[in-house]
């Protein structure tokens, strides 16, 4: 499992701890992130993003919703190890390929 250590941010800001950016292992914010993110919310790579908010407005079947993700997921270098989408819950385990 490859570790992606970035700046850790909570409710929007940066964590500061001992006076300086508090780094650590960001797989799971990158994960909420690219759900969250609409196409076009990131001005250098406009096709990035799931847009959750968009399939459940729309009533998108499970399928469409877990072949989104996995295209994003799988272009940000992820794998995917499993993914359950019921009435309530999106749960998706995966981690970041390893670089040889």
């Amino acid at each position: 499992m490859a570790e992606v250590i970035d700046y850790i941010r909570s409710a929007g800001d940066l964590v500061i701890v001992n006076g300086d950016f508090a780094k650590g292992d960001c797989t799971g914010k990158h994960q909420e992130t690219l759900l969250l993110a609409e196409p076009g919310d990131f001005k250098q790579f406009p096709t990035m993003g799931v847009g959750m908010m968009n399939f459940l407005l729309n009533n998108a079947t499970s399928d469409e919703v877990r072949s989104a993700i996995q295209k994003e997921f799988e272009a940000d270098g992820m794998s995917i190890k499993s993914m359950t989408i019921n009435n309530t819950d999106i749960i998706v385990e995966s981690e970041y390929d390893q670089e040889d």
